[in-house]
């Protein structure tokens, strides 16, 4: 049988209820977020600099990593919290990995690289709508649009690396303005969705988006030296410290969630 005729027959098999494979967007699920993408960022730097592997090295370490999460998600037929949340915080760190190696090894701009995945993350929700006729993440209940999902996730943090580095970097903000401006913008965003009924979809993305380069800037500010524009606590402490509240909640979570079945 082959891949297609797999996802053929797990589309034949759609039935109303179904478990959806990906989360909710509770409070928690934001939090976790929140903490994954900022982890994501000092993460990077640690395995990449402070590690000594290298950019290159590092990168195809991490997405072999990445492939064998994704491929243990995919076996799940229903929402695994550790599972779930394994593949998004190193989705994140590769994401990151993607658009530092554009930019330090291969000297793409970082405008260009903003563009190029803006454009990529828009082709990839445009070919999603055409084969599923929708984009919802309350209905990923089969394998290709659980694909669709996680490469619009790798697109997300690809575009937010760049969109939070060229703001910050090259636009000269610096970390804390940069958080702050990004912060802002998912502020209003939440704020149109519950005073002014902005789409909850594009509410989701939009904030899904922004929220990578308020957790770039976040872990920037906390582990980078102050000679940088950061508070000096150094990438190790930092992951860690994020690392531990999402291993936290996700426990909690995951306890919940047997309690309540």
């Amino acid at each position: 049988m082959t891949y297609q005729d797999i996802l053929e027959a797990d589309a034949r098999e759609i039935e109303p209820n179904q478990p959806n494979r990906v989360p909710e967007a509770t409070p928690a699920f934001w939090l976790i977020k929140l903490m994954a993408v900022t982890m994501g960022e000092t993460a990077a730097d640690y395995l990449a600099v402070n590690l000594g592997l290298g950019l290159t090295l590092t990168t195809l370490i991490m997405c072999m990593i990445l492939v064998i999460a994704l491929c243990w998600q995919f076996a799940q037929r229903r929402y695994v919290p550790g599972v779930y949340w394994a593949a998004v915080v190193l989705i994140s760190i590769v994401g990151t990995l993607v658009t530092d190696n554009l930019t330090d090894n291969l000297g793409v701009p970082l405008i260009d690289s903003t563009v190029v995945f803006m454009m990529a993350l828009a082709g990839t929700f445009a070919t999603w709508f055409a084969s599923e006729r929708t984009l919802s993440i309350h209905e990923v209940f089969t394998a290709r649009r659980e694909g669709f999902y996680w490469l619009a996730i790798l697109f997300t943090f690809a575009l937010g690396t760049a969109a939070g580095d060229l703001v910050s970097e090259q636009f000269g903000l610096g970390y804390l303005a940069t958080g702050t401006l990004f912060g802002l913008i998912i502020a209003s965003l939440a704020s149109g969705y519950f005073t002014l009924k902005l789409d909850g979809l594009w509410a989701f993305w939009l904030c899904y988006i922004f929220t990578r380069p308020l957790g770039a800037s976040l872990g920037d500010l906390l582990s980078q030296p102050a000679d940088y524009g950061g508070m000096g606590f150094g990438t190790i402490p930092t992951s860690l410290g994020f690392l531990t509240v999402i291993a936290v909640t996700v426990c909690a979570m995951t306890f919940y969630r047997r309690r309540s079945s």
